[in-house]
């Protein structure tokens, strides 16, 4: 029945401000047709202002999108040149690196990159 992901919307309180933060300062490709959409690979984020809509804000916790990067510990380093402030150490599961991240609304984010193969 369900067949793709079609997107990941990203609540706001300041839709401008979310998308320098994405676009700028991750660096995802911002869509040519919406100020507000932006890809990561094949997968769309969308940001929306829920005050806007008559609904409350809350950031999206405990859901952390899994934003591939080839190296997390280089990619950190970056990313923290930029200003992001990191939650805690960088991760080693035995088969992959993460490190936790907030968007400046409190959307939780991780950087993540799996270095040990699928069975």
């Amino acid at each position: 029945m369900i067949t793709k992901l079609d997107f990941i919307g990203i609540p706001s309180t300041d839709a401008d401000r979310s998308r320098a933060f994405y676009v700028d300062t991750l660096g995802l490709r911002p869509d040519d047709k919406s100020d507000y959409e932006f890809w990561v690979g094949d997968t769309c984020f969308g940001i929306w202002e829920p005050a806007k809509m008559g609904f409350e804000f809350a950031p999206q916790k405990n859901a952390h999108p899994a934003l591939h990067v080839d190296n997390v510990a280089a990619a950190r380093v970056e990313l923290e040149a930029k200003g992001v402030k990191f939650n805690g150490d960088t991760f080693d599961t035995g088969v992959c690196h993460m490190a936790l991240f907030t968007d400046p609304d409190g959307n939780d984010l991780m950087l993540h990159s799996r270095y040990a193969p699928r069975d």
